[in-house]
C-alpha cells in the first residue's frame, strides 16, 4: 500500500488548501481580501495592542477588532451569495478561508502578545488544525470550527495557557468551537479506540503555527493507523450509515428532510468521500474517475448533487440566523425563493424546489451503491445477503449473472438487440431475492433511450410488467428501484411527471411517486393477510375474490394527474384510459380503472366529509357506486390512499366510517335503495334503547322514546342513546349534565351534554373545547321536544387519540364556566388560536358551498379552508347569530387544511333555498375566517 501523499505545508499567511483538490481554494464568492485582509487585520492588531501588557485588555482589544473583521467578512460572503445563490462551492470555501484568517489571527496574538516565546523549545512547538468539515474547508454559515491543536510532546503549561486563551477569544467572537489538545502518540491510540475521532483525522489540515508535525501527523496515521484497517473502517462507517437513516425516518422521500443527516444527504456524500480516501488512498473524489470507480458523468452528478445540497443548507443557516440541518416547511419556502424557482405550470415555487432536492438524494443513493460494490470487488466489504427468506439460492436465468451476490446483465446480452431485458431484470430480481448489482443498473440509465413506443406496446415487456405487479410478494420492491433508475418513468412516460414530486402541505408524508409505492405496499400486504385485525373488510373482500389487476393499476395510477392546475382526479382519469390499454386491460377493466382514478376520493370525502347517519348521504354514494363490485374495489382503493399518506394517518375513527359507510352501502345495493329510509332506522333504535333499558321503569321509558324527534334517533348509534337517556331522566331545567367516556372503536373521546336549550349552545361549547386543546372530529346536536339540547362531540387530542383522562376534569370546568359565561371563549382562544411558524406558508384557499340536495331535511353547508384552533368556534358563533340551527358538524382534517361540514335549518326549520340569504351568510363565514387568519399569524 503506497502512503497517503503528505499534506503540502502553507506559507504562514496562506490559507491550507482543502484536501479534495476539485474544491478550488482560490475561487472564493468575493475576492479574499474583500472577505478579510489578513495583512491589513494584523496590523490592526499589533497597533491595538500595542504594548499592552494586560492579558485581559489585550483579548479585549483583540475581539473587538475581530469581531468587526469577522462580521464584515460574513456580510460580504453572503452579499455574495445572495447574488449567485447556487454558488455553493464558493461560498463554503469563502467562509472556510474567513474562519482561517480568524483562527490564524487569534493564533497570532496568542503566540506573539499574550505568550510570547522568543526562543521557543522544542516542547513549546504547537501546530492548529481543522478538523472534520471544516478540515475539507467546507464550512456552511453557522457551522462548528472544530480545532485540533498539536504538540510534539506532552503538552507544556507554556501550551496549555497560549490554547487556553485563543479559545477564549473565539468563544467571545461567538464561535462554536469543538476542540482537542493532544500529541501524536495520543491521535494514533485514540484513533484506535474511536471512529469518530478516526474519521475527524482523516480530513485534518494545516492552519497554523509549527508546520513540521503536519507531516509527522500525516506518516504516523498512514502508518500506525489507517493501513490494513480499511475493511473494519468501512464496516463501522456503514453502520453509522444505517443508524443515522434509521433515526431519520429511513426514508429519502421525508417532506420535510435532513439536509446533513438524512438519506441521500450530505453526511452521506460525505461518507462516500471517508471511505474513497480511506481505501482508495485519494485526496479527491474526483480521484475515483481514473481508478474506474465511477464514470466522468457519475462524478459530474456527484458534483452537482453536493453543490446543491451545500447550496440548500448555506441558505438554510442565513435565513434562520444559525445552525439549522432540518429542511422545515418554512425554510423550504425562503430557500426555494432564495435559490431563484418561481410559481409555474400550476405548481408552486417550493414544489419545484423539492423535486430538484429529492432527485439529487436519488442520485446520491445511486453513487453510494456504485463504490459500495467497487468495495466487495476489493473484498473490503462484505457481500449482501439475500433479500427476503430464500433459504437456498435460485440460479439466475438465462441472460442474467450473480457477481457478488447481486444480479446483474450476462456478459454477452446486447441489449440494443433484446430492450425487453431492461424490464425482465426487475422481475428476475424479484422472483430470486437478488439485489441489482451496480453495473447493471449503469448500464440501465445508460439505456433508458431503448425504452420507447414500440417497446411499451409490446406484449412481452408489458406481460413482464404485469407479472411484477401482480405476481410477486412485494411489488414495491420492484417498483421503487424501477423509479429510482427511471425504468417506470421511461416505460409509463405519463409517470414521469410526477417522480419526486412534493406536495406542498402536512397531510402527506412523502413525495407523489413515493405515495403511489406505498399505496400498493398496504395492498400487498392485506393480499397477504398481515392486516387481518386492522382490517376485517378489506381482508374479507381479497378473500372473496376480487378484479387484482384493475385494483393494481388503478393504485399506480390514481394521482398521476397530480402536479397540473386541472382537477388531478379528473386529468388521472383521462390519462388512465390512454395507459390502462397499453397495459393489456381489457374495455370493460380499462371503464373500471378510470372510474376508480376518477371518483378515488369519493368515498373518503362521504365518509370524513358527510353524515353517515343521514339516508340521503348513503343514498347518493351508492348511486355514485351503482355496483358492489365497484364498492369493494373503491374500499380498497380508499383505504390504502389513506395508509399510502404516512404513519399516523390511518386510525380507527376512519377505519370505523367506511365501515359504516361500506356496510350501509353494501345493504342497500343488495336490498334496493328504498332499505334506507329513516323511520325503519328510528323504530329500530327505539326498540335498541328499550332492550338496553329493559330494568327502567315503564313510565321512564316512554318518556325517553317520546320526547324526541326523528333526526336523534336516526343520527345517534346505541350507546349515545343510552348516555342521554340517562343524563335526562330527572333533569332540572338549570342543570348541565355531561357524560365523558371513550369511544373505543372510534379513537375518539365522547363527549355527552344535556341542559336546557338556548341560542349559541353548540358555538360556545365547541370554544370550550378548544380552550382546553379537544379537536373536534364530529359532533351532533338536537333538540327534544320539551325544550333540552342534547349535543355530543367525539374530541381527540393534538396526537389523534381519546383525551387524556387526567384533563378531563379542567375540561368539565371549562364548559361550565364557559356555558355560564364567566368565560368568554372569543378572548380565550386570542392566546392560543396561533398557526406556528414553521406551518404560515401553506396556502389553503376557502371554499364555501351550500348544497341542498345532499340532504332531505337540512342545508349542508361546506367550510373549507385554514385550520386553526379557535375555527370551528368562529364558524359556529356566525351561524348562531344569524339565527342559523345546527343538527350536525363533521370535521375533516388534513394538515393544515379542514373541512368542516354542518347540516342546519334556518330559525323557521327550513332548508336555506334563498341565494341572497346564502351569499350573506358566506360573507359573514369569509369575514369570521378572514379575521381569525389575520389574529392566528400576529
Amino acid at each position: 500500500m503506497t502512503l497517503h501523499p503528505n499534506v503540502s505545508v502553507p506559507p504562514g499567511s496562506d490559507p491550507a488548501g482543502p484536501d479534495d483538490t476539485h474544491r478550488d481554494p482560490g475561487d472564493l464568492i468575493r475576492p479574499a481580501e474583500e472577505i478579510f485582509d489578513r495583512a491589513a487585520i494584523l496590523r490592526k492588531l499589533d497597533r491595538a495592542i500595542g504594548d499592552l501588557s494586560d492579558a485581559a485588555e489585550i483579548r479585549r482589544k483583540t475581539v473587538r477588532t475581530l469581531k468587526t473583521a469577522l462580521r464584515s467578512g460574513r456580510d460580504t460572503i453572503a452579499d455574495g451569495f445572495t447574488q449567485a445563490p447556487l454558488e455553493a462551492r464558493k461560498t463554503v470555501l469563502a467562509y472556510s478561508y474567513l474562519t482561517d484568517c480568524v483562527v490564524e489571527a487569534v493564533h497570532h496574538v496568542a503566540t506573539q502578545h499574550l505568550h510570547r516565546a522568543p526562543n521557543p523549545t522544542e516542547a513549546q512547538r504547537l501546530a492548529i488544525f481543522a478538523v472534520g468539515g471544516y478540515g475539507r474547508a467546507e464550512m456552511c454559515p453557522y457551522s462548528d470550527v472544530d480545532l485540533l491543536f498539536l504538540s510534539p510532546y506532552k503538552l507544556t503549561g507554556w501550551a496549555e495557557s497560549a490554547i487556553e486563551s485563543m479559545l477564549y477569544i473565539l468563544w467571545d467572537l461567538g464561535l462554536k468551537v469543538g476542540h482537542s489538545s493532544r500529541t501524536v502518540a495520543d491521535c494514533i491510540r485514540l484513533g484506535r479506540e474511536d471512529y469518530t475521532i478516526r474519521t475527524a483525522l482523516l480530513e485534518h489540515r494545516f492552519l497554523t503555527g509549527h508546520a513540521p508535525i503536519a507531516d509527522e501527523l500525516q506518516t504516523a496515521l498512514w502508518t500506525q493507523l489507517f493501513d490494513g484497517t480499511g475493511s473494519d473502517f468501512v464496516r463501522a462507517k456503514l453502520d453509522e450509515r444505517t443508524e443515522r437513516h434509521r433515526r431519520q425516518g429511513g426514508q429519502r422521500y421525508m417532506v420535510e428532510p435532513n439536509v446533513k443527516e438524512g438519506k441521500g444527504g450530505l453526511r452521506d456524500l460525505q461518507t462516500l468521500f471517508w471511505i474513497a480516501k480511506y481505501v482508495n488512498h485519494v485526496q479527491d473524489v474526483a480521484d475515483l474517475v481514473d481508478k474506474g470507480t465511477y464514470t466522468a458523468d457519475e462524478f459530474a452528478s456527484f458534483v452537482r448533487a453536493e453543490t446543491f445540497l451545500l447550496a440548500v443548507r448555506c441558505h438554510m443557516h442565513l435565513i434562520a440566523g444559525r445552525a439549522m440541518d432540518q429542511l422545515t416547511f418554512d425554510l423550504q419556502v425562503e430557500v426555494a425563493d432564495r435559490m431563484g424557482y418561481t410559481d409555474k405550470a400550476g405548481r408552486r415555487a417550493v414544489e419545484h424546489f423539492m423535486q430538484a432536492y429529492f432527485r439529487h438524494a436519488t442520485r446520491v443513493g445511486e453513487l453510494t451503491r456504485i463504490l459500495l460494490t467497487a468495495l466487495e470487488a476489493d473484498y473490503k466489504k462484505e457481500p449482501p445477503s439475500l433479500v427476503g427468506f430464500f433459504r437456498r439460492r435460485r440460479r439466475a436465468k438465462p441472460g442474467f449473472a450473480i457477481v457478488q451476490n447481486r444480479l446483474s446483465f450476462a456478459d454477452d446480452v446486447k441489449l440494443a438487440d433484446e430492450p425487453v431485458i431492461l424490464l425482465r431484470i426487475f422481475d428476475e430480481a424479484l422472483r430470486t431475492g437478488y439485489l441489482l448489482h451496480p453495473d447493471a443498473m449503469r448500464l440501465i440509465a445508460a439505456n433508458l433511450h431503448l425504452i420507447d413506443d414500440d417497446m411499451r406496446r409490446d406484449p412481452e415487456a408489458v406481460r413482464i410488467f404485469m407479472d411484477m405487479l401482480l405476481k410477486h410478494g412485494n411489488p414495491d420492491r420492484g417498483l421503487r428501484r424501477m423509479n429510482e433508475l427511471g425504468v417506470l418513468g421511461a416505460f409509463i412516460p405519463e409517470f414521469e411527471p410526477i417522480v419526486a414530486m412534493m406536495q406542498f402541505n402536512m397531510y402527506h408524508h412523502y413525495t407523489v411517486d413515493e405515495h403511489t409505492i406505498q399505496c400498493i405496499r398496504h395492498m400487498s400486504e392485506i393480499e397477504e393477510h398481515k392486516l387481518v385485525d386492522e382490517l376485517p373488510v378489506a381482508t374479507r373482500i381479497i378473500e372473496e375474490g376480487f378484479a387484482r389487476k384493475v385494483l393494481y393499476v388503478a393504485l399506480l395510477l390514481h394521482d398521476i394527474g397530480k402536479g397540473r392546475p386541472e382537477d388531478h382526479s379528473v386529468l388521472g382519469a383521462r390519462i388512465a384510459r390512454k395507459v390502462a390499454p397499453r397495459l393489456g386491460l381489457s374495455r370493460q377493466d380499462v371503464d373500471t380503472v378510470e372510474w376508480l382514478v376518477r371518483y378515488h376520493l369519493l368515498m373518503s370525502d362521504m365518509a370524513q366529509k358527510r353524515d353517515l347517519s343521514d339516508p340521503r348521504t348513503v343514498r347518493d354514494f351508492a348511486k355514485a357506486v351503482r355496483t358492489k363490485k365497484r364498492l369493494d374495489l373503491l374500499l380498497l382503493l380508499t383505504v390504502c390512499d389513506i395508509r399510502g399518506v404516512g404513519p399516523g394517518t390511518w386510525n380507527n375513527w376512519k377505519a370505523q366510517l367506511l365501515r359504516n359507510l361500506y356496510r350501509e352501502t353494501a345493504h342497500a345495493l343488495e336490498n334496493g335503495l328504498e332499505a334506507l329510509n329513516r323511520e325503519s332506522r328510528g323504530n329500530e333504535a327505539k326498540a335498541a334503547l328499550r332492550d338496553a333499558l329493559a330494568d327502567w321503569d315503564k313510565k321512564d321509558l316512554r318518556t325517553e322514546t317520546q320526547r324526541h324527534y326523528p333526526p336523534y334517533w336516526q343520527g345517534l348509534g346505541i350507546a349515545s342513546h343510552v348516555a342521554f337517556a340517562t343524563l335526562l331522566r330527572d333533569i332540572k331545567d338549570d342543570q348541565i349534565r355531561i357524560d365523558i367516556t371513550d369511544d373505543v372503536d372510534r379513537d375518539a373521546t365522547r363527549i355527552c351534554f344535556a341542559m336546557a336549550d338556548h341560542p349559541g349552545i353548540f358555538s360556545r361549547l365547541a370554544g370550550a373545547l378548544a380552550l382546553v386543546g379537544a379537536n373536534v372530529v364530529d359532533a351532533r346536536t338536537y333538540t327534544s321536544k320539551d325544550g333540552y339540547a342534547t349535543a355530543v362531540f367525539w374530541v381527540q387530542d393534538h396526537e389523534g387519540h381519546p383525551f387524556e383522562t387526567a384533563r378531563i376534569p379542567r375540561l368539565k370546568t371549562m364548559i361550565g364556566k364557559t356555558l355560564k359565561g364567566e368565560v368568554i371563549a372569543r378572548k380565550g382562544l386570542d392566546d392560543r388560536d396561533k398557526i406556528k411558524k414553521r406551518e404560515r406558508d401553506f396556502r389553503v384557499p376557502t371554499s364555501i358551498a351550500f348544497d341542498n340536495e345532499g340532504s332531505e331535511i337540512y342545508t349542508i353547508i361546506e367550510v373549507d379552508t385554514r385550520d386553526r384552533a379557535g375555527l370551528l368556534h368562529d364558524l359556529t358563533r356566525v351561524l348562531a347569530n344569524a339565527n342559523i340551527s345546527i343538527a350536525s358538524a363533521v370535521i375533516a382534517t388534513y394538515g393544515a387544511q379542514v373541512v368542516d361540514t354542518f347540516y342546519v335549518k334556518d330559525m323557521f326549520g327550513l332548508k336555506i333555498h334563498s341565494e341572497a340569504k346564502q351569499k350573506a351568510l358566506e360573507k359573514k363565514l369569509r369575514e369570521a375566517i378572514d379575521t381569525g387568519a389575520e389574529r392566528a399569524r400576529t
